[in-house]
């Protein structure tokens, strides 16, 4: 069996889309706290609340986080938490379907079948 190292490939699939990541409070005040702005100003640049939910605006159609150009990510090591799963997240291990989709989208996935990714998980729990 080949091993199998998650590398991104830097695409930006997982940065587009109109509803981005739900912030946690926690997300809220790291991401704050590294653009060296209070709470309140973070908030009112940066995101749009969705009904309950709080989310990054967008630009260009990408998170407004997402440099286009350099294809990355411009908060990194404060990325929210369901950024940092992405695309390992839990519905892939339990679902064909939900891996399947991902797997489209992520080009860091293509060379991995579902079998293989759920082997793996168990060897390092």
């Amino acid at each position: 069996m080949k091993v199998f190292k998650f590398e991104c490939k830097r695409c930006g699939f997982c940065c587009k889309g109109e509803s981005t990541i739900s912030l946690s409070e926690e997300d809220i005040s790291r991401i704050a706290n590294f653009l060296n702005l209070s709470k309140s100003d973070f908030l009112k640049k940066y995101t749009i609340k969705k009904g309950t939910r709080i989310e990054m605006k967008v630009k260009n159609g990408f998170c407004i986080f997402f440099d286009e150009k350099k294809r990355i990510c411009k908060i990194h090591p404060v990325k929210p938490e369901k950024c940092k799963e992405w695309p390992l997240v839990p519905a892939i291990f339990k679902d064909r379907e939900a891996f399947e989709i991902i797997k489209n989208s992520c080009k860091a996935l293509k060379d991995i079948s579902w079998e293989e990714l759920k082997f793996l998980k168990n060897l390092h729990k």
